[in-house]
């Protein structure tokens, strides 16, 4: 391997760590490997820190096609609780609305997620990397500003309703989307949508192109994935890291 020239690598991003935390821990080993030599290294797509699944890391030149990567359709396996909201619209945050739920059926359910498929408008969440005046979203919610995100039109492909338990109030989807959503935005809607509230509970990236969750290694695996590899090292020292 050649991780100068350039080299792909699919990664099952680990529960509670940054997509930038699992990138810098395999340029570190990466880094390790080659004596010390640092390659330019840069991943294809924000997964949220509760997130899990599919995350794809480029070494070298191969960083010039993470663009070109971003735009693929991507999958993911997400489930939702019904009837209460947070303020990023998943775990990371405590309840702060709860809202009636024994009007919800499964047809109900069926019904609404089935007007989701499409181009739709959908407002990013406020606790996010979106830019407000060249500052992110999520830093200046942190420090009690208000922020006003614009709508943004992006394409839901499917939604597949996986599992619906009225007693618990939770449900579970599969979803094929375009580069832009936001899960945790659309478990908003659908709680609206339902005349009710909804949060992420639970989200894997399950697909990104034609990469699945099962060609990738875990963090875990990579370390004895990368020492069993016939390495090429003629990376120039001092190149930087993006």
């Amino acid at each position: 391997m050649d991780f100068t020239k350039g080299e792909v690598i699919y990664l099952d991003k680990p529960y509670g760590m940054s997509s930038f935390g699992a990138l810098a821990r395999v340029r570190y080993l990466i880094t390790q490997r080659l004596g010390g030599t640092k390659v330019k290294t840069g991943h294809a797509g924000t997964l949220d820190p509760l997130a899990t699944g599919v995350l794809i890391l480029c070494t070298g030149r191969k960083t010039k096609e993470i663009e070109r990567m971003q735009l693929q359709d991507k999958e993911y396996v997400a489930t939702l609780q019904l009837g209460a909201t947070t303020a990023s619209f998943d775990r990371e945050h405590t309840v702060d609305a709860t809202y009636p739920t024994a009007h919800i059926s499964r047809g109900l359910v069926e019904e609404s997620l089935a007007r989701f498929v499409g181009e739709i408008e959908q407002v990013p969440p406020e606790y996010s990397a979106c830019k407000v005046d060249g500052r992110r979203a999520y830093s200046l919610m942190r420090k009690g500003r208000t922020v006003e995100l614009k709508a943004k039109t992006l394409r839901i492909d499917e939604i597949e309703l996986l599992d619906y338990d009225h007693g618990r109030r939770t449900m579970a989807i599969r979803v094929v989307c375009s580069k832009g959503t936001y899960i945790r935005a659309l478990a908003r809607d659908i709680g609206r949508a339902l005349g009710s509230g909804a949060f992420l509970t639970s989200l894997r990236r399950t697909r990104v192109g034609n990469v699945r969750v099962e060609d990738c290694l875990t963090l875990d695996a990579f370390p004895e994935w990368l020492a069993a590899q016939d390495i090429a090292d003629n990376s120039p020292k001092g190149e930087q890291d993006i």
